[in-house]
């Protein structure tokens, strides 16, 4: 609010800035400080409009306070040489802005009106759900935030049960975030019988960045103490989901992934690869891939443990 309400000064003040003293710019501040806060509770506790940084009542608001301003408080000393209400008793400056803030209303009104309606009529004027959870900052202009203070889109959505997420595509998850299963070969040490009678499985998964959050916490959740995080760069046609920085679309063959891998015996398989495609999945293509691997052993150096034992966190 405090930045808000600066801007609401050099806003209120943008119009006589020329035409006002000292005095007069410093009344113009100190008003613009308390519209600002008028507006935005006035539009967020009274009309329930959602304006997250407050630019009505910064632009709107003390735009027409700024205009109004300049009829009233206009010094004839200054450099513009006009005729303020407050120091001179002539109205006409005043009349003149009044007139102004009326027709810059009505014709902002108007314009408005007719371009939102076509459109409305043709592309739509609603981007779909998943790029309203993540900004349009992200999926139109490619950038992390227009804002540095502000705190990044969460990726899930609370729809009455907990680890919901937004499905806004209509790929089949099988196509979404496939499955592979990678044939291993035996060792020399499978062979010679070192590996563990329980059987090993490494699961690595590569996906969207931004999820990564959610995925590392539902791992945790069904049992996964211990995975391996790497930043990589996957290779491949998004179909249906162009790239964009600054609202042009690029070609980006080599895209920023994250690489999730686990060893698991204790908790089965299948469990974790539901739990990752319930977490990634949001129906389109390019979700995630999950690579399925045969682990012959593992050995924890601390202890020596290997292959079940050495899986466990028990000290």
């Amino acid at each position: 609010m405090c930045l808000n309400a600066s801007l609401a000064g050099l806003v209120g003040v943008t119009a006589g800035c020329d035409s006002l003293d000292a005095l007069g710019a410093a009344i113009v501040g100190l008003v613009s400080g308390i519209i600002i806060v008028v507006a935005v509770e006035f539009l967020d506790i009274k009309l329930h409009i959602d304006d997250p940084v407050g630019a009505v009542g910064v632009h709107l608001g003390n735009g027409v306070w700024g205009t109004i301003a300049v009829g009233l408080l206009s010094n004839p000393s200054a450099p513009a040489h006009l005729n303020g209400f407050f120091y001179t008793g002539d109205a006409t400056l005043l009349g003149v802005q009044l007139l102004g803030i009326v027709s810059i209303l009505a014709f902002t009104g108007a314009a408005m009106t007719l371009t939102f309606y076509i459109i409305k009529k043709t592309v739509g004027l609603r981007v779909d759900p998943d790029e309203e959870i993540k900004g349009l900052d992200s999926t139109e202009h490619g950038l992390p935030s227009a804002y540095a203070d502000f705190l990044p889109a969460v990726e899930s959505l609370d729809y009455g049960y907990e680890g919901a997420v937004a499905v806004s595509g209509d790929t089949p998850v099988a196509e979404a975030v496939p499955v592979k299963l990678v044939e291993s070969v035996d060792s020399a040490d499978s062979a010679e019988g070192k590996s563990s009678m329980h059987k090993l499985t490494k699961i690595e998964i590569i996906f969207k960045e931004s999820k990564l959050e959610a995925l590392k916490q539902a791992m945790m959740d069904i049992g996964i103490t211990g995975m391996t995080v790497s930043h990589v760069l996957g290779c491949g046609q998004q179909k249906g989901r162009p790239e964009y920085y600054r609202g042009v679309e690029v070609e980006a063959t080599l895209l920023p992934k994250i690489q999730l891998d686990v060893v698991v015996s204790k908790v089965p398989v299948r469990n974790v690869i539901e739990t990752a495609k319930k977490v990634l999945y949001t129906g389109h293509i390019g979700d995630g891939k999950i690579f399925v691997y045969n682990v012959e052993n593992v050995v924890k150096v601390r202890t020596g443990e290997e292959g079940y034992e050495a899986l466990q966190d028990v000290e």
